[in-house]
This record gives C-alpha cells, sequence and structure tokens, in this order.
C-alpha cells in the first residue's frame, strides 16, 4: 500500500521554527563533541590494523526542510579524526541528520572526502536508550555510492551505525562497514568505535534566531 499522500505539493503550515525543540531522538546529539578512545579496525595488505583516534564531532540545528507535505528537522555535522601519533587527518566526514517527526523515519547523510556518500535510515529505540541506521549498496531508496576504484578495491556493501545515549548525557557508537576488498574471498568488517562527550552546547537554527528577535526574547539556549 502506497504510504504517501496524493498531493505532493502542498507544504505543511505553521512550522515550528524551532529545530532544537523539534528533533525528537536527535536532541541528544545537538552540540559539540569530543572523544578520546576511538578504535578503528580497518584492513591492510598484511592482515587488519587496530588504530586507536580522536574525534571532535560538531552538530549544528538547521532550518525545518520540507519535501511539499513531508517535514524534516535535523542537524548539519563535521567529524574530524585524527591520531595521538600524526596531525594529519586520519578521517573527514559531513552530512544531515534528519529527524521525521509524523513517521518516526531518522536518516543519516554522509560523504567523505575519498568518494563516497551514503543515505542511511532507521528509528530509534522504544526505550529512548539510541537509535540505529543502515544503508546499503544498491539500494535506490537509502544506499551507498563510491568511485569505480573503491567498487574494485574496497567495496562498500552495507553500513550500519549503532548509537548509544549514555546516563551521563555522552553517547556512544558502532560503526560496521562490510567490505569486499580486492583479493580477498571473504567480507571485512571495518568497525569504529568511540565514546563522545559534550565540550560546547549547540546554536539554535537561523529560524528560530530570527524568530525569537521578532519578539524580543532572549536569545535561545
Amino acid at each position: 500500500m502506497n504510504p504517501f499522500p496524493e498531493d505532493v505539493f502542498t507544504e505543511p503550515e505553521d512550522v515550528d521554527p524551532d529545530t532544537l525543540a523539534n528533533l525528537g531522538p536527535l536532541r541528544a546529539l545537538a552540540g559539540v563533541w569530543e572523544g578520546r578512545k576511538g578504535i578503528d579496525l580497518n584492513p591492510k595488505a598484511d592482515g587488519p590494523e587496530r588504530r586507536a583516534y580522536l574525534e571532535r564531532i560538531e552538530m549544528q540545528p538547521i532550518d525545518p526542510q520540507a519535501n511539499g507535505p513531508q517535514l524534516f528537522y535535523g542537524l548539519r555535522y563535521h567529524i574530524h579524526i585524527n591520531t595521538e601519533e600524526e596531525d594529519i587527518t586520519f578521517h573527514e566526514q559531513v552530512g544531515y541528520w534528519l529527524w521525521e517527526p509524523a513517521t518516526g523515519l531518522i536518516l543519516q547523510t554522509l560523504a567523505i572526502p575519498r568518494g563516497q556518500s551514503a543515505l542511511a535510515a532507521g528509528r530509534a529505540k522504544a526505550d529512548g536508550s539510541g537509535l540505529s541506521v543502515r544503508a546499503e549498496r544498491g539500494s535506490t531508496e537509502y544506499g551507498i555510492t563510491s568511485t569505480a576504484f573503491l567498487e574494485y578495491a574496497f567495496r562498500t556493501d552495507s553500513y550500519e551505525l549503532q548509537i548509544t545515549f549514555n546516563p551521563d548525557g555522552s553517547w556512544s557508537y558502532v560503526s560496521d562497514t562490510m567490505l569486499s576488498v580486492h583479493g580477498r574471498t571473504e567480507p571485512f568488517r571495518h568497525r569504529d568505535r568511540n565514546t563522545l562527550s559534550k565540550v560546547a552546547e549547540p546554536t539554535p537554527n537561523p529560524l528560530a534566531l530570527i524568530e525569537a528577535a521578532k519578539r524580543g526574547a532572549p536569545e535561545l539556549a
């Protein structure tokens, strides 16, 4: 059965401009975060390599976004990772986390500067303890795209991210990317994990600040 309305053009009215108040389970991710105990397991010619890493993630609210009647609230994010031994960037990633209040759908878009992007979809856990998203190669809805070289040498068949919200306000993740590595017969599970603690609060989205200024309200927090 088609879950979508016949009218795909009319956008919702009276949309609350305050994204931070409407992020649902994504509210726990808003802000600036740092983690110093990340562990990366990745494929190398001589076998799997395990590396520790340092991570900084900035997640800032964006204005509400509409696809006709579909409405999203979300966070724009930037991930920067390096290691204790090197100042050069070990990993960089940008994208959006999106929440659809009407359906409970959670989306993560991601792009990395090595010629790869993905759109992953999932849901929050019913008890509020976390969320998960997943994307698969070949899907036209929630899929993965890569350069011709990556398809040949390190083909990504699936991506899954599990996030757990911790009682102390921090959050942890486990990221599993299943790779088909050139010359290897068995798939490789590329796993990253870390725990992030908040180092700065988020900045309210532009429309929320504009509306607050019109009302003469104090700055949103």
